[in-house]
């Protein structure tokens, strides 16, 4: 993995190069890859293992018995996923997760900064875990803040107002009028809860009216 991925991966911020090829080798790093629309975890597992996505991206997906899909989130590059599955460790995921095209996923055992019967998991006790583990709690602290900002956006009733909450944030986010989304129309119909027919018919409305402009997943506001 590049190193300016890495530095871009909060999970390790202020960790030198060293260090990061040492919490490699401590925390058991295997390097998979996957294809489109491929599971990497699926409702029901059990993981020892965070995700740190290496490239590609990966789509967080809720199904119901009904075969209704949400997407919960999307997580790209230099970021992770199931690390909350992954601390507590005998919690059965309540999600898919599936990559949302080629991608290539570097796993971590995370589980070994924690102790056990009031000892490290890890025999050496490498002196970095401290650091590791504020940065996780930082990683976990913002994912909260993300799942207060999707509550809000789903709250509203009107699918206008959802798809104009979802555009703004994304405006913001990145710091420009004109942006690309993660989300092609259904990805994005699935993550607004939303029927994929309703969104087109909202977004052809606000177009004609001059508030927003598009071409495929490129928006201008």
């Amino acid at each position: 993995m590049k190193e300016n991925l890495f530095s871009k991966c909060w999970l390790f911020a202020g960790i030198d190069e060293e260090e990061i090829n040492e919490i490699l080798l401590c925390l058991e790093a295997e390097e998979k890859d996957f294809e489109k629309g491929s599971y990497i975890y699926r409702i029901g597992d059990k993981v020892r293992y965070l995700g740190l996505v290496k490239s590609g991206s990966v789509n967080i997906v809720k199904d119901d018995i009904w075969g209704n899909t949400q997407i919960l989130d999307h997580v790209r590059a230099g970021q992770i996923f199931a690390e909350t599955y992954a601390c507590l460790g005998a919690e059965p995921m309540m999600v898919n997760v599936q990559a949302a095209e080629q991608s290539k996923i570097l796993f971590l055992d995370i589980g070994r900064l924690f102790e056990s019967d009031g000892k490290s998991s890890c025999p050496s006790s490498c002196p970095y875990h401290s650091r590791l583990t504020q940065n996780l709690l930082r990683v976990l602290a913002n994912k909260n803040i993300n799942l207060t900002r999707k509550i809000d956006l789903l709250t509203p009733k009107s699918i206008r107002e959802r798809v104009m909450i979802y555009l703004s944030g994304q405006a913001l986010r990145q710091g420009k009028n004109e942006f690309d989304i993660p989300f092609n129309r259904q990805q994005l119909a699935d993550y607004l809860s939303v029927e994929r027919s309703a969104l087109s018919n909202e977004l052809s409305k606000l177009k004609k009216e001059g508030l927003i402009d598009f071409k495929k997943n490129h928006f201008s506001v």
